[in-house]
């Protein structure tokens, strides 16, 4: 359904975001990577709760909810998809990043997840963890790589996917629950998003 021009309501208890998808369909020149102590190490066949922990570490204040809500026996078949890797960044001995790579659809990589803590951001990490991300995606014998962003995500996030040589291709607008009213996240995350009740 096309939404019509103009405002379109929202109903109380929903949250509503803006989705934008970016692909590339080469690999662009890598960036340089900045300073950091950064490593990253790939988890495979990983523990419902450590996904869980880490994704809640890095997505709750823009409002990552899919995985928390997503039944164990959904979420353990798609972590442990043998096409699927889940990658952790570590800073000091202490998972801090977040990376997913889906490889389910032959001849493309999506960033399922991408994304690193909040004591992490501002500080290259994110550079560094998507020098990461599309060193490894271009590894495999794909013609594309894609992701997608929100109005929920970190401001600068889609100007930082647009650096890195994405470039939008479709916009979609996503209405759900709004998880803070379930317990599913706390009252007190993402403040830019108001509760409508």
């Amino acid at each position: 359904m096309i939404l019509p021009d103009g405002y379109s309501d929202i109903p109380a208890g929903k949250v509503a975001a803006v989705v934008t998808h970016l692909e590339m369909t080469a690999r662009p020149a890598p960036r340089p990577d900045p300073r950091g102590a950064w490593t990253l190490r790939r988890v495979d066949e990983p523990a419902l709760d450590w996904f869980r922990d880490l994704y809640r570490r890095v997505g709750e204040e823009w409002l990552w909810f899919s995985r928390i809500r997503m039944p164990d026996s959904e979420l353990a078949a798609r972590l442990h998809s043998p096409q699927l890797e889940v990658y952790a960044m570590v800073d000091n001995g202490r998972d801090e990043g977040l990376l997913e790579l889906d490889f389910r659809e032959p001849g493309q990589c999506e960033i399922g997840m991408f994304g690193v803590t909040a004591k992490l951001v501002g500080t290259g990490a994110g550079r560094w963890l998507m020098n990461r991300a599309l060193e490894l995606a271009w590894s495999r014998p794909v013609t594309r790589v894609w992701l997608h962003t929100c109005t929920f995500d970190h401001p600068a996030a889609l100007a930082f996917y647009q650096r890195s040589g994405f470039r939008p291709f479709r916009r979609q607008v996503e209405v759900s629950d709004d998880p803070r009213l379930d317990g599913t996240a706390p009252r007190d995350v993402a403040r830019h998003v108001p509760i409508v009740e």
